[in-house]
């Protein structure tokens, strides 16, 4: 478990997005987001995509780095 988790994690705390914030704007529970930025649960593919779009929302910044960290480990993935 844990690489979207991870990057998730990383990307909040760089661009000072609070995991309620995101969770707010995905129209979710923060337990959520908790839950995936501390790698107890892993998001889905379709949840993955609702999670760029809110970033995108927040700050196109965050959206681009979160996108561009994720698919740069799924090729070191075996």
């Amino acid at each position: 478990m844990g690489r979207a988790g991870n990057v998730l994690k990383t990307v909040l705390e760089k661009y000072g997005i609070s995991q309620g914030k995101l969770a707010t704007v995905m129209g979710i529970g923060s337990s959520n987001v908790f839950r995936w930025a501390n790698e107890l649960r892993d998001p889905s593919s379709e949840t993955l995509l609702a999670i760029i779009r809110a970033l995108y929302k927040i700050d196109a910044a965050a959206a681009e780095e979160f996108k561009s960290l994720y698919l740069s480990g799924l090729d070191t993935e075996d």
